[in-house]
């Protein structure tokens, strides 16, 4: 019941990537707008997000033909996402960041490996030689102006297997419209037509005028400096804090007899009657309950003063009113989030929590959608709680259909963080289990794992 994966035996350390090729791709066509504007949810996703999409051989498609498809593609794609050969930029005037829609160009990196993609061992471990995988900054010789919004690095291996690393600024996409904009690429590719026009109208998550907070939003940490009288050139903060830790980290695996078995207990158990039993919502409870107890802040005398905040992703496109378009190419989610005080953390029994965790996304309808966002007009500030449960579950990226076919993983580029979990799907599609990636210090990870079998059989 519920295991710790095990590191693989032989996992390569370098995998002896060189770089054969980079350069710029620009759009075909000039773009008239010049700015584009940012929401205040974008505001405070300014950093990178790092994706990696491997592939199996294809005898139809080596690698070569597959680069040349993908670099003419993403030229193409350029013109529907006519922001994104731009760059970020900061306007003086609020302090906020927007778009400087310039045809800039994006990065397209060539690379070998000297390795089989069988030899690189078990793609589900977070392997730190991924790294090898992404180019996170192009070659100066290429005179690249500004940090690029997109880089995408192919990289071949010795089967004819491959790679596509893909690096995006988060402030430009969520992980529903990074689907939508490799759906777009995977049709392009195929000489076929869009399958999802994006909607890039950005103004329709804009502010209220004048902005209402009608909610106290627990979930939001205010900073003590209103926008507009910022210092010149100052930059919203990012949600969380980038410090380097000393962490120890765990991938635990539920499976799907596992994910079964908690959702009868939370049926089984006393509830408000307003619980939703989904995967998601008991493996957070667990999850929520291991986090908050294992945390070294507590004693047993302090256990019902001490409370706990689990911070969540929901996507608001169908909460509002009326709906964001289905194809909103930004970023359309806030955080939710459910609290609790130690002490029932740890003697509740799991349906109560579930209802707790089922609470946040209703919570988040039009009215809580636009009172947070006004929220973001009025201050700096971003989420605030002990971690967020950062889904990649069941985002769909293998899904994904290319001429080539389905991708054999997709996952993200992992860094350790005490305050993000990690929840990621299983290689093999069959499995309805799920992957949940902790990282914490050595004794709170040993508290942690503890709880985590002791609350799962219990």
């Amino acid at each position: 019941m519920g295991t710790v994966y095990q590191a693989p035996p032989h996992l390569p350390q370098h995998l002896k990537v060189t770089i054969q090729d980079s350069c710029l791709i620009y759009s075909p066509q000039e773009n008239e707008q010049k700015n584009m504007f940012l929401s205040n949810i974008d505001q405070v996703l300014n950093f990178d997000v790092q994706t990696i999409h491997f592939f199996n051989p294809n005898p139809e498609f080596p690698p070569k033909i597959v680069f040349e498809k993908l670099k003419n593609a993403l030229q193409k794609l350029l013109v529907p996402y006519y922001f994104l050969p731009g760059r970020i930029k900061v306007n003086t005037e609020t302090g906020r960041i927007e778009v400087d829609c310039k045809n800039a160009g994006i990065g397209f990196v060539v690379a070998s490996c000297e390795y089989t993609l069988d030899e690189l061992g078990d793609l589900v471990y977070p392997n730190p030689a991924f790294e090898e995988l992404l180019t996170k900054e192009l070659d100066a010789t290429l005179g690249v102006e500004g940090h690029p919004l997109c880089i995408v690095q192919m990289t071949a291996f010795k089967c004819g297997g491959f790679a596509m690393g893909l690096q995006t600024n988060h402030a430009i996409f969520d992980g529903t419209s990074i689907k939508y904009l490799l759906q777009n690429l995977a049709a392009l590719a195929d000489d076929k037509p869009l399958p999802i026009v994006p909607c890039n109208d950005r103004e329709l998550l804009a502010a209220r005028d004048p902005p209402r907070v009608t909610f106290p939003h627990p979930e939001l940490l205010k900073l003590k400096i209103p926008i507009g009288q910022e210092g010149e050139g100052e930059q919203n903060p990012t949600i969380f804090d980038t410090t380097p830790q000393d962490l120890d980290f765990k991938i635990f695996s539920l499976s799907e007899n596992d994910i079964f078995d908690l959702k009868a207990k939370a049926k089984a158990g006393p509830t408000n009657g307003k619980g939703k039993v989904t995967g998601f919502n008991v493996i957070s409870a667990l999850v929520w309950r291991c986090k908050a107890l294992s945390n070294s802040e507590n004693d047993e005398n302090n256990l019902s003063e001490r409370s706990s905040t689990m911070l969540f992703a929901v996507d608001i496109r169908g909460k509002l009113n009326p709906p964001l378009p289905t194809s909103f190419a930004g970023n359309a989610v806030l955080t939710a989030y459910a609290m609790a005080d130690c002490k029932k953390l740890e003697e509740a029994p799991l349906s109560e929590l579930v209802d707790l965790v089922t609470e946040g996304a209703p919570r988040m309808n039009d009215e809580y959608a636009r009172s947070a966002i006004d929220w973001g007009e009025l201050y700096k500030g971003f989420p605030n709680g002990e971690f967020l449960m950062s889904s990649w579950w069941r985002l769909g990226f293998n899904q994904v259909e290319y001429p080539w076919g389905k991708p054999k993983y997709c996952c993200p580029l992992v860094y350790h963080r005490k305050d993000i979990i990690l929840l990621f799907p299983d290689i093999n599609e069959s499995n309805a289990g799920v992957n949940v990636l902790v990282a914490l210090p050595h004794k709170e990870m040993a508290k942690f794992e503890s709880l985590f079998y002791k609350f799962l059989s219990s």
